[in-house]
């Protein structure tokens, strides 16, 4: 195996674009597909490609010159809201933009859901005949459209990593910044400077599995300790004969050093989010690439997000102090439970400045109330195979949101 030298202190590099060059990356139109096949292979952003939603007046991807409601400041009214980050946030982040900018009326059972029986859960507490757009920007004084793929201004997201969302956003490149590790650990940041700097919007959490590839699964290796993960990775366990599996080299799969999967994995999982890995044989970018991986070779392991596992990455079972907690929902302790040493949050941030000292411009707050809903955690968390947050977690994170009008 090779050994992995990369540091997290090494990890992040500084992106500068505009979003008039489409750099930004992914567009939010773009849609996503639901977690828990091995369908979840979300497109990459293409080279000089953008979303082509449009943008301000003046070109100006992160807002600035616009007051502190989000409205460029002059006729065109508000500006485009951009994000970009981590790959486990953005089919969350990515699914919401897709519904928001198609401003679907709720006539459209599909995306805003119904009364009728069989609706999209959570329709109950919304009671409105408002576009869905519409609805969660007029409740902070955006004027609605009433029109079909035209909302009161619109979102799109990029696909990155999430110390380059972090640092994106920390550098007023964009307005949301998405990350699946906290700020602090993915830009070395005191608590003290997050509370500062940003405001943390978690919209849902990740039971961060590991998985392996099919051929070692189906001889039998459904689970694993704890200890027999950190050993693959501290590259002191090499053939899954070792582990009782088939006499097979462990392909060992990290995700890239600077992602939220990463950082989050090594503070869990060993101990110190500057833990190093000398097991791993490689490492990929985004969670799609460590799932084609996964699915390419044999003797593969490899941890990554919820949403993109599947029948040819099959996540497996973890024994943490007796404890084993298991894939199924059913199963008395799952990986979906809080006390999951690997689950994580998934984060939005958003950056506290003079115009916006709460941290939370209207744009962006409209935008985040809408995941904040039950049909928000339904459609846009629970259906791409993360978890929905309690409901004391929501009420906490309304809480950080700007007054609605």
């Amino acid at each position: 195996m090779t050994h992995d030298s990369e540091r997290p202190a090494e990890r992040v590099t500084r992106r500068k674009f505009l979003l008039a060059s489409g750099a930004v990356g992914a567009a939010g139109l773009a849609g996503c597909t639901g977690g828990g096949d091995d369908s979840t292979d979300t497109p990459e952003p293409a080279d000089g490609g953008s979303s082509g939603d449009g943008e301000s007046a003046d070109g100006d991807s992160s807002g600035d010159g616009s007051s502190s409601d989000g409205s460029s400041g002059d006729s065109n009214g508000p500006s485009l809201l951009t994000g970009e980050g981590s790959s486990t946030v953005y089919p969350i982040a990515n699914k919401g933009a897709s519904y928001w900018n198609g401003n679907a009326p709720p006539s459209d059972g599909e995306y805003w859901g119904s009364n009728d029986e069989g609706s999209v859960p959570g329709w109950s507490e919304i009671e409105t005949d408002m576009h869905l757009a519409d609805y969660f920007a007029s409740q902070y004084g955006f004027e609605p459209t009433e029109e079909r793929s035209n909302p009161p201004y619109r979102a799109t997201i990029g696909l990155s990593h999430s110390g380059t969302g972090c640092e994106a956003v920390t550098n007023g490149l964009v307005d949301i910044g998405n990350s699946s590790g906290p700020i602090t650990a993915e830009l070395g940041w005191s608590e003290e400077k997050a509370e500062e700097e940003v405001v943390d919007h978690v919209l849902g959490r990740d039971g961060q599995p590991v998985v392996v590839s099919k051929d070692i699964y189906d001889a039998g290796i459904t689970q694993l300790t704890g200890e027999q993960i950190r050993q693959i990775y501290q590259d002191e366990v090499t053939n899954w004969s070792e582990l009782g599996g088939p006499d097979k080299e462990i392909f060992c799969i990290g995700r890239a050093v600077g992602s939220g999967t990463d950082t989050s994995f090594r503070l869990n999982m060993l101990g110190d989010a500057e833990a190093e890995m000398p097991g791993v044989d490689t490492r990929q970018g985004q969670n799609q690439g460590v799932a084609q991986l996964v699915r390419q070779n044999e003797g593969a392991i490899a941890y990554m997000a919820l949403a993109f596992t599947g029948d040819q990455v099959q996540p497996i079972g973890i024994e943490f102090e007796g404890t084993l907690y298991e894939t199924s929902r059913d199963a008395e302790n799952t990986i979906f439970d809080s006390e999951y040493p690997l689950n994580r949050d998934l984060h939005m941030y958003t950056q506290i400045t003079e115009d916006t000292p709460n941290g939370t411009d209207n744009r962006e707050g409209a935008f985040c109330r809408m995941f904040l809903t039950e049909f928000g955690q339904q459609v846009f968390v629970e259906d791409n195979n993360y978890i929905p947050l309690p409901t004391s977690d929501v009420e906490s994170e309304l809480e950080k949101l700007p007054e609605t009008a």
